[in-house]
């Protein structure tokens, strides 16, 4: 308690040193910020800075008015839309430009007024590098780069951190996911599968972003013409609305874009690969094979779409010996919110539906600070003793910071499934206990029918097009459904803290020769509410490796170990907790059709029926990292 109540008292303290800045600029809509950022800053817009083959990036530059160097640099690089400065990005540039920061804003290869053809993270270990090799050589540089930004923004910075450019300072990768490829059991490929399975939200996002077909400035515009064009055309292509609801259930899952009448793209070269597919290291994701070379301050929370793998990569990132400076510089912060929404973090907080009380971080401040220590040279700005580990324990909804992750208090605990075999919705006999089965149980079955897939209610995911609202949600109106297996413990004698990785580990069989397996962590509060914690699925398939999947015989029992559920989560005195366990979570992946075949290309559905073993021989249970302070 001694810890969680000093680290409390910190992130008060520095949260009222950083509110003024924040509330003066949160005051501003778009011109507003653009005009602040006008009268403090001198601006290069739409310079064409060359790659390696020639190619030009589309580039904006802010410096403090007057200044001319050395200044150490923030960039920021994207492919969205923010060539004409606008929300995050135009406030993260003003306050660079008060810090005393250049701050530059550059389009991917291939988006808007960059030059050249657009993929995937934006070519982060030469475009990025290059990138950074001119700007150190800019007559206003000191030489020194910290790259910053949320999402995509986030992501290209993980792979170009491998390189160790000598000029990349410092990071802050802020909700980073989509940049991992594989690291420790996660190969989830840039949020593409989590367990093999594909996620929906990544079609639902290249639909957006990639364009083949985009309108372009000819590269013979240059200079300040380019620039002019650039103040009242921002080339933003407006694709027709799509009914993201209705048109996810289309099959085959690998024609969901093409039967819109897009060309082909991203999307479909990469729904033609497994997991395991040696493609997947041809672009921009980092993978654990790889070294790292910066310091790095990254922000996660436990409602991304992919807080495992980041905190995965983190640990990893502590660990390689590439630059031990930088290896022993990680810090990494969790917030209860979902993606991206740190700046939301304050009094009386919500998560969905769930009260989370004070989790009010100062965000901003940590950032300017972990730069002003390795971009300014200043060690006191952001000391050596700040804890490695800071991170938001919802349900005692407070702070708190240690050393490593997951902390060194965790200790596994087994807590295992129990029934007569009718586990089946809420009001089945569904037990869970911290007793292994004693004799044999019987088993719980239910009937898997892609037709009529499990809802998705909450949890983590992001940048869906509406299909998923992200947070805690009550489960209730899904746990009535006779395909939904449900197992709760008794009422809690006393509070129970569960921080780090939950591992399932499930005795499965099918009558199909593929089929999913879906898990689910839940809190149960005295009233009933049934908050979503967390939850993984993982294709059968894939039970033994990735790289050779194998079909199941029917009947057969195996061993199932989905991906880690990634959380800090305090069961309260009276609290119950629950695991759900059926066969699909849709729309938030997409559905297994259970024949075993390239399910991505297939049209037609075979019904599976399902079953969860529990008993001495073949028990399943799910490993609980709990902490006993």
């Amino acid at each position: 308690m001694k810890s969680s109540l000093l680290v409390t008292l910190l992130v008060a303290a520095l949260t009222a040193t950083s509110a003024q800045s924040a509330q003066d600029l949160s005051r501003y809509g778009d011109e507003g910020l653009r005009a602040e950022l006008s009268a403090i800053a001198d601006a290069q817009t739409a310079v064409l800075v060359p790659m390696r083959d020639g190619v030009g990036l589309s580039t904006n530059i802010w410096r403090p008015k007057g200044a001319s160097g050395p200044l150490p640099t923030i960039l920021w690089k994207t492919p969205y839309n923010e060539h004409i400065p606008r929300g995050s990005t135009a406030r993260y540039a003003i306050e660079a430009v008060r810090n005393g920061y250049a701050f530059i804003v550059q389009n991917e290869r291939g988006r808007y007024f960059s030059q050249g053809k657009y993929e995937i993270l934006g070519y982060p270990q030469t475009d990025g590098y290059d990138m950074l090799s001119w700007i150190a050589k800019q007559p206003w540089s000191n030489g020194k780069v910290g790259t910053l930004g949320c999402s995509s923004s986030a992501e290209w910075q993980l792979a170009l951190a491998a390189m160790n450019h000598p000029a990349h300072a410092a990071m802050v990768p802020m909700a980073a996911g989509a940049g991992i490829g594989k690291v420790g059991p996660f190969w989830e490929q840039g949020n593409f599968f989590t367990g093999g399975v594909p996620r929906t939200l990544f079609a639902v996002w290249m639909y957006g972003v990639d364009n083949p077909l985009r309108a372009q400035i000819p590269d013979t515009v240059t200079g300040p013409l380019r620039a002019r064009i650039a103040q009242y055309n921002d080339l933003d292509a407006k694709k027709p609305e799509v009914d993201w609801k209705k048109h996810i259930w289309h099959l085959p899952y690998a024609e969901l874009l093409s039967s819109l009448g897009e060309p082909p793209g991203t999307f479909e070269q990469q729904i033609a690969r497994t997991p395991g597919d040696p493609a997947w290291k041809t672009g921009g994701l980092y993978d654990d094979s790889m070294g790292w070379g910066v310091p790095a301050l990254w922000f996660n929370s436990w409602y991304d779409v992919s807080i495992g793998p980041n905190m995965a990569l983190y640990n990893h990132a502590r660990s390689v010996n590439t630059d031990p400076e930088a290896s022993a510089h990680q810090y990494v912060v969790v917030g209860p919110n979902p993606h991206c929404q740190f700046a939301r973090l304050s009094k009386d907080y919500k998560v969905g539906d769930r009260a989370m009380g004070d989790a009010s971080f100062p965000v901003d401040q940590q950032i300017w600070a972990f730069f002003d220590r390795w971009l300014k040279g200043n060690p006191k700005a952001f000391p050596d003793n700040t804890p490695h580990v800071r991170y938001f324990t919802m349900g005692a909804n407070h702070w708190q910071a240690d050393a490593q992750w997951p902390p060194k208090a965790a200790q596994p605990v087994r807590i295992y499934l129990h029934s007569q075999g009718h586990a089946n919705a809420l009001y089945g006999d569904g037990v869970l206990s911290f007793d292994p089965p004693g004799q044999d149980e019987l088993s719980d079955t239910y009937r898997y029918d892609p037709a009529n897939p499990v809802p998705t209610v909450g949890g983590g995911d992001c940048c869906n097009g509406g299909l998923v609202v992200p947070g805690a949600f009550d489960q209730r109106p899904v746990e009535v459904r006779q395909d939904v297996l449900v197992y709760t413990s008794a009422p809690l004698e006393a509070p129970l803290e569960v921080t780090g990785f939950v591992n399932a580990v499930l005795s499965v069989s099918s009558s199909a020769k593929d089929t999913d397996f879906a898990v689910k962590l839940v809190d149960v509060a005295p009233d009933g509410t049934a908050w979503i914690i967390g939850d993984t699925i993982l294709r059968a398939r894939y039970r033994d490796s990735y790289v050779k999947p194998t079909l199941m015989q029917p009947g057969t029992v195996y061993v199932l170990k989905p991906t880690p559920i990634t959380t800090s989560i305090q069961f309260g005195k009276g609290h119950r907790i629950r695991v759900e366990i059926t066969s699909s979570n849709f729309p938030k992946f997409a559905r297994n059709l259970n024949t075993g075949g390239p399910n991505e290309t297939e049209r037609e559905a075979v019904v599976a029926d399902n079953a969860v073993h529990h008993s001495a021989a073949h028990p399943s249970y799910l490993e609980l990292p709990v902490v006993k302070r």
